[in-house]
């Protein structure tokens, strides 16, 4: 019999990218793209920390939701539909289960994140999705990440759990803790 921790060893079942959505600053509406590039240590170029263009220690370099959760968070705020740009989050994807992979090391198209947690929803959502938006995320707001390893990314990307990589900084005694 496998124990927990060979369970929970990559690899995973593989699941896709569904969409990826960036913003230019934190208030500005959100917008959906076909692909973006993801910047080590930053986060997606075509978002506001890769507009930016400076080191992010932020574990909420990326944001990432499941497609599934979708139709389970409009049922709990008792909408017909969720669309996923006004969520907030950076990258849909379908076929996986994100909160297996919590410390996970994810291959997403050519980039490799480290899932850090869940991702919070915020009052926004209330505006967003509608009263009860708050609550029906909770437990479905997603995970957040960072950007170990820089590259593309694509809408219909694979993403899937690797071995764990070591930023090229930690080998050479950086400051950077991955």
């Amino acid at each position: 019999m496998k124990t927990i921790h060979e369970l929970n060893k990559p690899p995973h079942v593989q699941g896709r990218v569904q969409a990826i959505i960036v913003r230019d600053t934190p208030r500005n509406p959100a917008r959906q793209i076909v692909e973006t590039v993801a910047l080590a240590k930053i986060g997606l170029a075509d978002d506001r920390l890769g507009r930016r263009g400076e080191a992010e220690l932020s574990t909420r370099q990326v944001t990432l939701i499941q497609a599934e959760h979708l139709p389970v968070i409009a049922q709990l705020a008792g909408v017909d539909s969720v669309d996923p740009v006004r969520l907030r989050r950076n990258i849909v994807v379908s076929g996986i289960n994100l909160v297996a992979l919590r410390t996970a090391h994810v291959q997403v198209g050519d980039a490799v994140l480290e899932i850090m947690g869940p991702c919070q929803p915020c009052s926004r959502m209330e505006s967003e999705i509608g009263p009860g938006g708050y609550a029906a995320m909770r437990g479905h707001g997603g995970m957040t990440a960072r950007v170990l390893t820089g590259g593309a990314i694509r809408v219909g990307d694979g993403v899937r759990a690797v071995e764990r990589v070591v930023p090229v900084e930690l080998k050479q005694g950086g400051l950077f803790a991955g």
